[in-house]
């Protein structure tokens, strides 16, 4: 089976800067990369990594995205940190792009990992630009925005 062709307009390195915030700590920005690869089969694979101004290694993470219609999507995430996420949402199609949003109601954790219950992630793909939006009830804080990431397609 062929990669479904609503997901193409993603593959490609993504890079840029974003802001983090949460109730329980201090603001922060970071850099971040996304990767979207064609792997010859109907999803993409993907890996995401977050730096800090100084350098150092902040966060990561590494998945699957299908399509299976041309309206829906899922995503498939594991992290280093002990969760996983199977995020289920829409896809629209928009004269400048692309619109996925995806909610992950459940969200399974290891024992040592810090808890949370649930996300939510947008995707705005406009032309060559990427906007990222991250929201999370975690640590007993109900649902609230986290990060946001204003990405660019990288050369080569």
């Amino acid at each position: 089976m062929a990669l479904p062709p609503q997901l193409q307009p993603l593959i490609g390195t993504w890079l840029g800067s974003g802001t983090g915030h949460y109730p329980t700590i201090d603001t922060f920005s970071y850099t971040e990369e996304l990767v979207f690869r064609e792997v010859g089969k109907p999803f993409l694979v993907y890996r995401q990594r977050t730096w800090s101004p100084e350098g150092q290694p902040m966060h990561m993470e590494t998945g699957y995205l299908r399509s299976s219609t041309p309206t829906s999507v899922e995503f498939t995430l594991a992290q280093p940190t002990g969760q996983t996420e199977l995020a289920e949402g829409a896809l629209t199609s928009t004269e400048e792009g692309l619109i996925l949003e995806l909610q992950s109601p459940q969200v399974l954790v290891a024992t040592s990992a810090k808890s949370v219950q649930a996300t939510a992630r947008t995707y705005r793909l406009t032309k060559n630009q990427l906007a990222v939006d991250f929201s999370m009830a975690a640590v007993g804080v109900d649902m609230t925005h986290h990060l946001h990431s204003d990405l660019h397609r990288a050369e080569g």
